[in-house]
Parts: C-alpha cells; structure tokens; sequence
C-alpha cells in the first residue's frame, strides 16, 4: 500500500477527549492517575498497590455518577499546542456488586470460566492494571463513551509473570464493554508511553464497539472498546459445507474492497446493505460470471475511518477506505454489518459471506497489516491499544534516539513481531481467523517488516515467517507474502519462505509493464516474467505458483488508469501531490487523462486487453483488481486511500454499459485460462514444454515476442506479442500432427471476434499483427 508518505497526523489528547467519562483522572503528589469518586467505594478486596499509585486507598471499584468537570494534558508533554481539553459529562450509576477471584493468566483476552468470566492482559512494564467495564441489558448500549466501573487489579494477587488477571463471578456472558486503564514507568527515552488516562483496547479482544456507521461524521471522535458473545449459538456453517481447496496453481485472484464493492447506489442493493459483508454475497454471481475463483479482500479486521480527522491537517477530509491501519487483529471491522448492526452482527454476517463464497467455489483470502497499527507516531500518538499497554514490547524502537519509533512501514511505527509475546500474538489472530470464520489464506502487507527482528536489522530466519510457516492450523491456507517495506528491505525472489510462502512478484508487475508499453530492451525480461520467473523461484521445492503475477493492485493507478495517464493526478489526497509513486510505468497513448480521440481510445482498448491476455497466459497465480473488468477509472489518482466516493466504489452503470466488449473480453479469457491447464503448471516449463519462435533476443530495439505451450496431448498453444507501433507479418509455425491453427484472440479486432473461445479457422502460414496488439492460437 502506499499511504505511507507522511506520518498520520492524529493527536492522543483529540483522541480521548469525547471517550470514558467515569473515573476521571486527576494529578497526584506521585505524578500517576487517581479518580474523583462520586459514589461509595465499593470493596471486593482487590487492593491497589502503593507503589503503583502513590496513594493509599485500597480495595477500590470506582463509580461515578456526578457531573465531573476535568482537565486532560498529555501524560508526557509531547502533545500539540492548545491540547488541553475540558470535558463535562452525565455519568451513569453503577450499582451491581460482583464476587470476584484472581483469575487465571490463560488464556489472554476474556474466557469463559466456570461460574465466571476471566479477563488476562499481557503487560511486562505495567505497574498499575484497572479494569474498565460497562454492562448493559441486551440491545441496549449506548456506544463505548459514557460511565464504566472500574476494578483496581492486585500485582500481589491479580498477575502471573507478564499477566495480569481477574475472574468475575456471574458475570454477564454477553452485552459488556470492556477496556483497560495501564501505568507505568514515564520514562520516555527508555521507550514507556503509558497514559493512565485513556482506557485501552484488550489486543485478545475478539469484537470491537465503536461507532455503528461507516463514515458517520455525527461519532467521528467515538471511541473503541472490546466485547464478547459467549451466549449466541455457534454459526451454522451447514451440513453440506466444504472448503473450496483449490490448488494454488488453479487460483485466479481477484483483489476487492468489502466496502467498496457495493457501496455506491449503482450497485441496486437496499442503503441499508451496501458496503456490507451481506452486500458483497449479493453480488457473488459476478463474480462468478467473471470466472475469479478466489477473492482477496482488503483488510477487514477492526480500524478506525475517521483516524484522519482527528486534528487538524493537511488530510483532515479524508476517510479511510481501505482499512490498512489496523486497531485489532481479532475483531472484524464492526462498521460493514448491514444496517448498523455492530460487531456481534458483523461476525454473523462475515461469516455467513465466507460461507456463501465457498458455496460458489470461490476462496476468501485475507490482506492482513501485522507490520503496523492505527497508533501513528510519537509526534501525533492516537492511542488506542498496544501503545498504552506496552510500547516498549509491542514496537521496534530506537535505543539511540531517546526510545523512539522505527519507521519501517512509513506509517509511523512498526510492530515489533519477532518478539515472542507479539509473534504469539500474530499466530493466535491468523489461527482465530481460521478456526472461526474458516478463511482460506493470508496476504502480509509490508511482509518485509516481519523479518526484521527486534532492532530492526534484516533476519536470514525470522522467527514469526517461520512459524506461520510450520504451524498446524495454518498448514491448509495460501500464505503470501508483500515482499518488501518502506525501509528499503526488498526480498522478492529472496523472500524467507521454507517452500511455503508465495510473494506478490513485483518484478513481473513492472517488466510486463514496460514490455508492453513499447520499452526497448524488455523482450528478454517479458519472457522470463510469462514462463514462471523461475529466476526467481526455482530453488529448493518452491514452485511457479509462488509467484502471485500482478499488473494492476488496489495501491498505483487501475488498468484504465495505466494506459490513460502518464503521471499520478493525486491532488485530491491534500499532500500537494507528495503522495503516491511519481514512477508508474505507465503510457497515456497520446493523450493526458480522457480524450474523445477515437484512436487513442482503440490503443488504450487494445493495451488492457494485451496486459489482461499476459496476465492470464503467464506461469504462476493471476492477480487482478476489483474494477478491471470494466475499466475503472480514478482519474489519475495513484494512491487513493482515503476516498469514501466513486473514486474506489465500484460503479455497476458502467459495469452494465460494458458487459458485451470490455467485460466479456475479461471473463472470456480468464474461463479460457481455467480450461487451459497449460498455462497453471505445478513446474517449472522444461525444454519440451515451450518453444520460443525466435532467433533475435539481443536486438535492443526488438519488441516483438512469439512462442508456443506444449500439451502432452497436442492442442498446442501459440502466443504472439506485437508492442511495435507498426504491423508486423508474423510467420506461423506448422500445428502439430494433423491439427489445424484456430484463432481464439486478437485483441485489435472489436467485439465479439476479440476473443472466441471455440477458435476461429482459415490460419495461414502468415498473420498480420496490428501494432500494439497480442493474438493467440490454439492448435486442434
């Protein structure tokens, strides 16, 4: 992803001002946090230790129920000018008394224990655990801001090494808000952020409250805590249900955005249901008719829209749409439930698109953001979880500059995951989302991030890859990694992968790009690229399907994009067009953005169906984006991650204008691909498998490319790529044995004769190829 050219700009002061009203901080003699009690303290024996707190009161659970005026600054006077904050809030009465126990340390996030429910925290460098909680009757909550209970945890009583703990007697099963106010030591060059003041998110935490809408600008500066369920029914998968299983070199990916997918009205569906998991179900039979076999969605796990605007900045009109700054590895993002129906529903209803998408035969693929969170930097901290807990453990710093963070994902911090307590982490979220909501693979952004260990420093073996590697659970999914980060660490071909790990081939992207295009001296890389780019990865067991071959992906300009603009347009993005890849390898055919040239339109027409026909003839996994098929423009925009409008929504008009030359193209030659197993080998080509028709590889100036895929059984496949910008007379090879050539592509005829899969007769010994244009002929 590319959102990563300038910090996020979010305030932790901003951040916490509209969230917990209840036990509100005030300053003591000690420097820590102590709470304004309005109502009796009730005792449950639990004590607050002094040293922690610099105080002597004990046993507390804190309610308030007055009105409580405070002041909130930042802990450690690193905020922005003007970031104290007054706050006047009605808190609520809490009157239910619980027995509770110390509890046990595992496992961590809330479990459901006899007579009880336990909560356990990890924390090496806390001195001081309280417990935020707020019940309500079923249906009935009101969001996470307003009066919480509070329960002091005992470090004599309530931990166990690292792990803090309670159990909670009769306790409500379901319906509870919970968090957790930490502190700790201040010492800031020693790599410590605790804030007492702001309650915390569990990081087991497997649903996340916050604002019900997305893009709701009412609860714009709503906050974040954990709940659970552990009264529904377990989901119905079905009787009937399987798992797709498809073998990796059968995939064909189709990389989309849940939200995105059905959210504009274009899409027919009820206001209530686009952008939602049970949105995109209703369109699985476009995805069928496409012939994609595997859907790669971008990230769905709990993040927050508006992080954005929180402050003021240069990009305080953005929203957050793709979702790649991650609050929690648990929880599924709450806001794509149907109609507002928070996290309890948007679990039921993830998992019931998962199912509905197996049922079609087609796979979930996961892009998950283990190498960095929503907290931003320490120049505009947005606090929400890990920062709070434990900074010093859940991110990499630097020891040399006053503990500050290291930068590795150009989003302000990076998570520290070769530490054990984080790589343990990362394998519980991926085994949880296999084991619950049954997804079938993981692609890691930044997955370079995850081989740095805990200073930083690039690691031969790191620890986490080879774990999700080697795990049971994990053993079924597709694992693919993003092999590079914004710290210069590119690992494509080289990535650590113990025979198991595929990587998004960024080499193939920008050699198929230049080749077609028209560059010179690219003939010899696109062949390389097209047959498996075994320079790459045929090593040890590894195979051509490790390979997961892209042109166009949610970051960069679209296909349309591609070949309509030869510079990124991203002023909208408010960062002067600081934003964004200024190199994209791109070619606008003559003209700058849209044009009524009917000759610069045929050229563009004729390159997406040549960069779609490579992609799909080529060795190794396809890859395409969501929009592709119909040609979806952004007008330029190369990096347009904060856009909630038809800049990233899917517009099913066009789609519909579309379907019988542009669309049909596309679904024609990804069915063709999928009948064709020449072109999904689980090898790399031999010898015999390919001929390549041609004698002049060290002409620079050449930009021609032809050869022919063998099939054991005859139906030879011949490919021709003319990125000339004049004709060509191509020589056609002899068909094997008795067989005759038919014509299934060319890309410079107009529909439908572009592409006919029962191939066209009448090929002579010769065929004029048209300038940038591709053919290809199937032998039978």
């Amino acid at each position: 992803m590319l959102l990563r050219t300038t910090p996020h700009l979010y305030d932790s002061n901003v951040s916490r001002f509209p969230l917990f009203g209840s036990a509100s901080p005030i300053s003591t003699q000690a420097g820590v946090s102590s709470c304004v009690v309005a109502s009796p303290v009730l005792d449950i024996g639990l004590k607050l230790s002094k040293q922690a707190t610099g105080s002597s009161q004990q046993g507390l659970v804190r309610k308030t129920r007055d009105h409580v005026k405070h002041s909130t600054a930042n802990a450690y006077g690193q905020g922005a000018p003007g970031s104290v904050l007054e706050e006047e809030a009605q808190l609520p009465e809490t009157s239910q008394p619980w027995e509770t126990s110390p509890g046990q340390a595992s496992p961590l996030g809330v479990s459901e224990v006899d007579r009880g429910v336990n909560f356990a925290i990890f924390s090496q460098h806390a001195t001081a655990v309280t417990l935020c909680i707020k019940v309500a009757d079923r249906g009935q909550f009101g969001g996470p801001d307003g009066g919480m209970t509070e329960l002091a945890l005992d470090p004599n009583e309530n931990k166990t090494g690292d792990i803090w703990h309670i159990c909670i007697k009769d306790f409500p099963r379901s319906n509870v808000l919970y968090g957790y106010r930490i502190d700790g030591p201040h010492g800031w060059d020693q790599g410590h952020r605790f804030d007492s003041s702001i309650v915390l998110i569990d990081p087991y935490a497997k649903l996340v409250e916050g604002r019900r809408y997305f893009g709701d600008s009412r609860e714009k500066l709503s906050g974040f805590l954990g709940t659970y369920d552990f009264d529904s029914s377990p989901f119905d998968w079905g009787d009937n249900y399987k798992l797709p299983n498809i073998p990796e070199n059968d995939l064909v990916i189709y990389e989309m955005n849940v939200r995105a997918f059905t959210a504009d009205e274009s899409s027919g569906l009820d206001p209530d249901v686009r952008g939602s998991y049970r949105g995109l179900i209703d369109k699985i039979p476009h995805l069928l008719e496409l012939g994609i076999n595997a859907v790669e969605l971008l990230p769905v796990f709990e993040f927050d829209e508006f992080e954005f605007q929180r402050r003021s900045n240069p990009r305080d009109h953005m929203i957050n749409t793709w979702g790649y700054s991650t609050m929690n590895f648990f929880a599924p993002m709450s806001r794509y439930a149907s109609a507002g129906g928070g996290p309890l529903k948007a679990s039921h209803e993830i998992k019931e698109m998962v199912k509905a998408l197996h049922g079609a035969g087609i796979e979930v693929i996961l892009d998950v953001v283990y190498n960095h969170t929503n907290e931003a930097d320490d120049a505009y901290p947005y606090t929400t979880s890990f920062r709070g807990i434990d900074n010093k453990v859940y991110y990499m710093l630097d020891p040399n500059n006053n503990g500050q963070l290291l930068n590795f994902s150009g989003c302000g911090n990076t998570l520290n995951c070769n530490h054990p307590v984080v790589m343990e982490l990362v394998l519980e979220s991926l085994r949880h989302w296999v084991t619950e909501y049954h997804v079938d693979g993981f692609r890691f952004d930044l997955a370079s991030v995850l081989c740095r260990g805990t200073n930083g420093a690039p690691l031969d073996a790191p620890p986490v890859i080879r774990a999700i590697a080697k795990d049971a659970i994990l053993s079924r999914c597709k694992i693919i990694s993003e092999p590079w980060d914004c710290g210069g660490l590119y690992l494509v071909g080289r990535f650590p992968n113990w025979d198991r790990w595929a990587e998004w081939n960024g080499m193939y992207r920008d050699d198929l790009r230049r080749f077609i295009k028209g560059d010179s001296g690219m003939k010899g890389s696109f062949a390389t690229r097209v047959s498996g780019s075994a320079d790459l990865y045929k090593t040890n067991k590894r195979k051509p399907y490790h390979s997961i071959n892209f042109i166009i992906a949610h970051d960069g300009f679209t296909l349309y994009d591609l070949v309509s603009y030869n510079f990124k347009h991203n002023d909208a993005n408010g960062e002067g067009g600081n934003d964004g890849n200024n190199d994209n390898l791109s070619w606008n055919c003559g003209y700058e953005g849209e044009t009524d040239d009917s000759t610069i339109k045929a050229i563009r027409s004729r390159q997406m169906k040549n960069f779609h026909l490579a992609l799909m003839i080529s060795q190794g996994t396809p890859m395409m984006l969501m929009g592709d098929e119909y040609g979806h423009t952004r007008y330029g925009n190369n990096n347009s991650y904060g856009h909630d409008t038809a800049i990233n929504h899917f517009q099913w008009g066009q789609l519909e204008s579309r379907k019988n030359n542009h669309f049909r193209f596309f679904k024609e030659v990804i069915n063709y691909r999928k009948t064709h197993h020449v072109f999904g080998r689980g090898t790399f080509l031999e010898k015999s498998d390919v001929t390549w028709h041609e004698g002049n590889w060290d002409n620079y100036e050449s930009k021609f490319l032809a050869f022919t895929f063998h099939d054991n059984n005859g139906g030879d496949i011949y490919i021709a790529f003319n990125a000339h910008d004049y004709f060509i007379e191509v020589p056609i090879p002899a068909p094997p044995g008795t067989r005759k050539w038919f014509r299934v592509v060319d890309t410079n005829l107009e529909s439908p004769n572009d592409c006919v899969l029962d191939g066209v007769p009448g090929i002579g010994g010769t065929y004029n190829m048209a300038p940038y244009s591709s053919i290809l002929l199937e032998a039978k």
